[in-house]
């Protein structure tokens, strides 16, 4: 089995702000997840990451706020988009971007 795309999508906020989430289903798990997700998600504001899921090899879960790494917990995927929707609607709630 190849990687099948599961969701690919560009969601614009203004002319400086943006959402891209891409996942993929995997036919091994990327190590050291366990679930068969490659996934990537960002939220760039003026051409800078200020928000990120991902799963890179070696990394495993994890996200990316304010110039840090923390561990996420995968349950599944539409669990992994709510909680990035809502990372992304409170960053822009925080930062005066609604």
């Amino acid at each position: 089995m190849n990687a099948e795309l599961v969701i690919r999508r560009r969601v614009a906020y203004g002319n400086r702000d943006f959402a891209e989430m891409v996942v993929w289903r995997v036919p091994e798990p990327v190590p050291p997840t366990t679930h068969g997700f490659k996934y990537r998600l960002v939220y760039i504001v003026d051409g800078v990451r200020v928000l990120g899921f991902d799963n890179e090899r070696g990394k495993g879960d994890h996200r990316h706020q304010d110039n840090a790494e923390h561990p996420y917990e995968f349950v599944d995927v539409d669990r992994l988009l709510a909680d990035f929707v809502a990372a992304v609607r409170q960053w822009r709630t925080d930062h005066d971007r609604t």
